[in-house]
């Protein structure tokens, strides 16, 4: 993965998706003036264009977008050109209406949305190739573009087609990917309920079936989706490469596990010059700014550690929930700086103007339909001037302080049928861990369970069902050279092929753990189960309980009651010069504290528990011994940080360290009127919504 910039843009990115053709052209001498107010700096343009820009098969209109592009550049505005293929014209489906997806119950989709693509399709691939060719041709060399961006959340809303073409790729996907039928009916267990294929011909996509379909064909079917989509993109992106020299290519993912689930972004995040992400507050209960620091850190590994880019959020609310609220006074920017607090390279939003008509008339955006005389307007114009004032912290990197692992995989697999409780949820163990190292105020690195882990002291894993002997290795292998490990209940259960391991469970990981599952006794709704630990400690479990018998390891917290009343429920084991931790019920994260905590002890990690609950503090660092902190406060009282020595409050332009120093003006994300606040010695105060961006001394 080569990790680059937008070409020509010197500062952090800051504007949103603009889509001018929804507006007559006397708008745009207006939209860029306001652009140059607000202290934009590119825009994405073009990524829903593709009926507009070929009317006709092989007929091409650039003129509109010739004129667009000119006056961007015109104004300083850089561009981040999209390729149109995540909207086929109406003309091709009418030619070629088996483009359409089909899904598992064999219902084609019909033409009137977005994303309704066949991405197994010979003719979506060839007018996809024919309008990316003949942009990379036209705008390839022009001044204003600094990044093509191909298609569009891949992924969604559709990812797996199940029509005839899909089977016909399927079949020849299977044979790159096992070698032969005799590998498939082993890697897939066809020996089960008598579904022994004898050719290739005979293995269809896993459509409807009367009961349970096999889980390992399953499996499969979602790699085999995901690879598909991933060969779309490579194919526009290869062209882009060839006739477009030296502008970078992504395009814009959705790492947040709350939206979307069909992506493994590990591979796919090898594949882009530049990782980008689209992040949209959650309405769920959850805390939403808790979901958005996870979303980043997850964008932030795929890319290796390295800078990326927030492609898109929201000024406000978005329109596709059941309930859409505003954000509050100042959400807007405590929103965007948390994600560059987390590595993004500028914060960009959907979209410039809000929109009329469409779908998506009611979605938020930074000129909404009340126009500058509006809290969001003004607060726009703010957030870029902030933005500006952070400029010298691009291509520092987040400073990580423990890893989280994940893999997509495994996700795909635990969430097929017949496991022994449905309320286990990968996604709510990954979101309970993460919230409780959060409130720890420490920052994650999520990680492949195969990947280097060396650097980290603390690593958790939260839910993975499906590991492989390589991954099983892997995390003895860091447990015994130091580290300390935290494993949640159905873990290391089954192979890469969803085939149960050898022996009894953990399975991959009975050894690094030092025991052995003999049976998991998940629990009803409305069950509860107290385990008492330490001093006298209790805590509650539901959804989960397990037989444990340790193997070396040394219990820690005891079952009090329910099915494994007086058996363990928490373990510790030594191995090596490190401990490995595993926890057999479900916690809530509250809960979890003390685990990790205990883990945190083992690990040698610092307890930074006396920071103020909903305030982050997170470090981006540079070459050069440049060193800056990010403390974003989302509760409703002011709050005090620590500060190591003294420096500059980047958003005030004033220095803090001493009692003497007072940032001048009102920090970013804080209401209007709203007081600054006064540091005291070797504190930092930052006001309630407020952020602060200090540059340490060295």
């Amino acid at each position: 993965m080569s990790q680059t910039t937008p070409k020509g843009l010197h500062r952090l990115a800051f504007g949103g998706d603009y889509n001018p053709e929804q507006w007559p052209e006397s708008v745009w001498q207006e939209d860029v003036r306001l652009m140059r107010e607000a202290g934009v700096t590119m825009v994405s343009v073009g990524i829903f264009s593709w009926a507009l820009l070929e009317p006709e098969p092989g007929r091409y209109d650039f003129d509109w977008l010739d004129r667009l592009l000119d006056l961007l550049h015109e104004h300083g505005v850089r561009v981040d050109l999209g390729t149109p293929t995540v909207a086929p014209p109406a003309w091709f489906y009418r030619a070629h209406p088996e483009a359409l997806p089909v899904t598992a119950e064999g219902v084609r989709h019909s033409y009137g949305s977005r994303g309704a693509i066949c991405h197994s399709s010979a003719a979506y691939r060839a007018a996809a190739a024919g309008i990316t060719t003949a942009l990379a041709r036209r705008y390839g060399s022009h001044p204003a573009l600094a990044l093509w961006h191909v298609h569009n959340e891949y992924g969604v809303p559709v990812s797996a087609c199940y029509c005839d073409s899909c089977a016909a790729h399927f079949r020849r996907w299977l044979h790159e990917a096992h070698g032969s039928v005799e590998a498939v009916n082993e890697a897939w267990g066809t020996a089960f309920w008598g579904q022994h294929y004898s050719s290739y011909e005979e293995i269809d996509p896993p459509r409807v079936t009367p009961t349970v379909g096999n889980p390992a064909q399953q499996l499969d079917y979602r790699r085999f989706a995901d690879a598909t989509i991933r060969e779309n993109f490579r194919a526009e992106r290869d062209i882009l490469h060839e006739l477009a020299p030296g502008i970078p290519v992504t395009t814009n993912f959705m790492t947040a596990l709350s939206q979307c689930d069909s992506i493994d972004y590990w591979a796919w995040g090898r594949e882009v010059d530049l990782v980008t992400n689209d992040h949209y507050l959650m309405t769920d209960g959850r805390r939403t700014h808790v979901n958005l620091a996870m979303a980043a850190d997850l964008t932030r590994s795929v890319a290796g550690g390295a800078p990326w880019l927030l492609l898109e959020h929201s000024t406000s609310g978005v329109n596709w929930q059941a309930r859409n609220p505003a954000k509050r006074p100042g959400e807007m920017a405590r929103n965007s700086l948390a994600h560059v607090a987390r590595g993004s390279e500028g914060a960009m939003f959907f979209q410039w103007r809000q929109s009329r008509r469409g779908a998506e008339k009611f979605h938020s955006a930074m000129v909404p339909h009340g126009g500058t005389d509006t809290r969001i307007w003004r607060e726009v114009v703010a957030l870029g001037a902030g933005l500006e004032a952070l400029e010298e912290v691009r291509g520092t990197r987040t400073v990580p302080d423990v890893a989280v692992l994940w893999d997509w995989h495994s996700w795909w697999a635990q969430n097929l049928e017949w496991r022994p409780n449905e309320a286990h949820d990968a996604r709510e163990r990954a979101d309970s861990f993460y919230e409780t190292l959060y409130d720890r105020h420490l920052t994650v690195d999520f990680a492949h369970p195969e990947s280097d882990l060396s650097a980290y002291p603390l690593v958790v894993a939260p839910a993975l069902y499906l590991m492989t002997e390589a991954a099983g290795r892997n995390l003895r292998e860091y447990v015994e050279n130091g580290g300390t490990l935290v494993v949640s209940y159905f873990s290391g259960i089954v192979d890469e092929h969803d085939a149960v391991h050898p022996g009894a469970y953990p399975g991959a990981l009975r050894d690094v753990l030092g025991l052995i599952v003999e049976e998991w006794s998940p629990l009803l709704d409305d069950q509860r189960v107290r385990i008492d630990g330490p001093g006298g400690a209790s805590l509650t479990g539901d959804v989960w309980t397990e037989f444990v018998r340790p193997r070396g390891a040394e219990t820690v917290w005891t079952y009090a009651d329910g099915p494994a009343a007086g058996g363990p429920a928490v373990t510790r084991h030594r191995l090596g010069r490190g401990t490995a931790w595993y926890v057999s019920t479900r916690l809530d994260a509250s809960s979890l504290d003390a685990i990790v905590a205990a883990a945190g002890e083992d690990a040698g990690i610092a307890s930074r528990s006396g920071l103020p609950r909903d305030v982050e503090v997170v470090r981006r660092a540079g070459d050069g011994g440049r060193h800056y902190l990010f403390a974003l406060n989302h509760s409703a009282e002011d709050a005090e940080v620590p500060l190591d020595g003294s420096g500059t409050e980047l958003l005030a332009g004033a220095a803090v360290g001493t009692a003497a120093d007072t940032p001048g003006g009102t920090p970013l994300g804080t209401a209007v009127g709203t007081p600054g606040g006064t540091p005291v010695d070797g504190k930092l105060t930052v006001p309630a919504g407020a952020v602060r961006v200090v540059r340490l001394d060295t």
